[in-house]
């Protein structure tokens, strides 16, 4: 590398200096000259605004990548100062090309013609309308074929109009962002290249894309806060069995229900599409996660015959509550809910697909694209809804059935528990599972009254009840299981780890972050991930207040843009491209992430 180094200098002297002497006095400045677009005309306050600085270089002349090929090269770099009242959450590079130069000994990575680095940018919510602008810099040093001139701080400036909040706005430039946004490949902070679902269109093409998301959105369904809506689906399904219907009938009842899931996700994916937002901070709320905890709960209680004071008939029969049959508007809303319910465990995997649509800018493809993974979560609400007036034709001896109906209300009772917790006592949410497994358990196995003269059937009810009672000893068994040793993140700590050449992981976590529970007690947990981090100093980024302004510099100073998120530095405290994790993994997968 020395030796190459030297060639380099000498040939930016025999070659180069010639170019240098005749340069302009701009130097690269005055081969390079740009332009600012934004996504769209105003930005309502509180909102989220893509903007691009285009590069036009001129003829014949090129500019280093971000990320030069050789280490000792000038790299592309931009730089948007701070304010008060904008957040910066990414800057995307375009995609380099190679391209070979008489004074280089290889290849270079460079950008040529019009190329556009993006940037995106969050108002305040308490910004006034008007006129407002971003100052910053951007360094670049051009070359051609045979010299290079000195780098050059070009000063730019990105003006933003500010419109009041929840005012409408109009997208522009949509051409630009649509057609390079997905190609961005290097990035300072947040890149769609770290975008698992940007990999799989680039890498698979639409149609596995596609295929892909559907995939995510069926195995949603597996999800803590999903999987109890499955119960809720046969209840109020299951209230229309005295009706007498086909299974056609049933199909366009059960679509119109999926049809509420899919409505919901779509349209949040035309709002991502034209603001680039992510989940709002409603959906994180303790007053969100304890209402849908109290509904949980309301519902629960009716499993158990417990509605004869007369509840509110609305909320029973558009939540399916009731075991009277509900109509298409109430299916509809039902189905709504569901989307709702889901938002708390289904964060990460949603981020990245808002992400990856807003970077699009394209409202058709990012209602298409939540379409897909909505009528991937639905389908089996699809398969049980149409096929639940089966129940009605199985044998009649009455007792099963209200055995099995007091079974989803003990799932039900368990999830509301969840929420409930999830919203106010969120340290402990995992011990509202052990209690309910073990009670409930000994409730359906042992203490139910019904069917107790059928011998079988009472013995399906005490292997039920045992099971349950194991599952609850597991999950405390679980609970006691030593942890990676996490400590709280503050500055100086990572400050300390550069200094003592100590590689550091940081766990950006949420005490609501329902997959961040599920890296805590499964993955964590793991012998193997354990001893894979000793060598690593462990720290734990707490952003439960998401929307604070300490929160919001943290996100803004890593590139985070949601929950879970790990980060691993090297002893230099520089984070290791590549090995960033978003979402949920399992250990296999977690150690094969962990950097050699």
């Amino acid at each position: 590398m020395k030796v190459q180094r030297v060639i380099f200098l000498l040939a930016i002297l025999l070659f180069g200096f010639e170019g240098l002497l005749s340069a302009q006095p701009t130097g690269s400045a005055g081969k390079v000259a740009t332009e600012i677009r934004l996504s769209q005309n105003v930005v309502p306050a509180g909102d989220t605004v893509a903007a691009a600085v285009v590069m036009n270089i001129e003829e014949g002349w090129h500019v280093n990548a971000h990320e030069p090929t050789l280490d000792y090269l000038i790299g592309t770099e931009l730089e948007i100062d701070d304010h008060p009242e904008f957040t910066i959450t990414g800057i995307q590079y375009p995609k380099s090309e190679r391209f070979t130069f008489a004074f280089a000994g290889e290849p270079l990575d460079v950008y040529h013609g019009s190329a556009p680095v993006f940037v995106t940018l969050k108002a305040s919510s308490e910004l006034e309308p008007g006129t407002y602008s971003l100052n910053g810099s951007l360094r670049v040093q051009a070359c051609d074929d045979k010299s290079c001139l000195p780098p050059s701080t070009i000063d730019i400036a990105i003006p933003v109009d500010i419109a009041a909040a929840n005012t409408g706005f109009k997208s522009i430039n949509q051409k630009l962002f649509s057609a390079n946004a997905g190609e961005s490949i290097s990035s300072s902070s947040v890149s769609l290249r770290d975008n698992s679902i940007a990999s799989m269109f680039d890498e698979r093409g639409a149609i596995l894309g596609f295929l892909g998301i559907f995939l995510i959105g069926l195995a949603l369904n597996l999800t803590p806060c999903v999987y109890p809506m499955l119960s809720v689906t046969v209840s109020l399904f299951g209230g229309r069995a005295d009706q007498q219907t086909n299974t056609l009938q049933s199909f366009g009842m059960a679509s119109i229900y999926v049809l509420g899931i899919v409505s919901m996700y779509s349209v949040l994916g035309v709002a991502a599409a034209y603001t680039g937002s992510l989940f709002g901070s409603w959906l994180q709320s303790s007053v969100v996660l304890g209402a849908v905890g109290i509904i949980l709960l309301t519902m629960a209680l009716s499993m158990f015959g417990l509605y004869e004071l007369q509840p509110p008939q609305w909320v029973l029969q558009k939540l399916g509550g009731s075991q009277q049959a509900v109509g298409p508007t109430g299916l509809f809303l039902s189905g709504i809910m569901v989307g709702i319910f889901a938002a708390p465990c289904i964060g990460p995997p949603v981020i990245a697909l808002l992400t990856f649509v807003g970077a699009q800018g394209d409202p058709l493809f990012g209602f298409f694209t939540f379409f897909v993974m909505a009528v991937g979560l639905g389908l089996p609400y699809l398969i049980l809804g149409t096929f639940s007036n089966l129940l009605s034709k199985l044998p009649k001896s009455g007792q099963w059935m209200v055995w099995v109906k007091k079974v989803f209300g003990v799932v039900l009772v368990s999830a509301a528990l969840f929420f409930l917790a999830l919203a106010w006592f969120p340290k402990y949410v995992l011990y509202t599972l052990p209690p309910t497994l073990i009670l409930g358990g000994i409730y359906l196995g042992f203490l139910e009254s019904s069917g107790r003269s059928l011998k079988i059937f009472s013995r399906v009810k005490r292997v039920v009840g045992i099971a349950g009672m194991i599952g609850g000893l597991l999950v405390i068994m679980n609970l006691a299981k030593p942890t990676v040793d996490w400590e709280t993140y503050s500055p100086d700590k990572l400050e300390a780890a550069a200094s003592k050449d100590t590689p550091v992981v940081l766990d950006f976590t949420a005490d609501w972050c329902v997959p961040c529970l599920e890296l805590d007690r499964i993955t964590f947990t793991d012998p193997e991930v354990i001893a894979a981090l000793q060598p690593y100093r462990t720290i734990k980024v707490d952003l439960t207040d998401y929307e604070s302004a300490e929160s919001e510099a943290l996100r803004k100073k890593f590139g985070v843009a949601g929950v879970p998120t790990i980060i691993f530095l090297d002893d230099e405290g520089n984070e290791i491209e590549g090995a960033r994790i978003v979402g949920f993994v399992n250990a296999e997968e977690f150690l094969k992430r962990i950097p050699e």
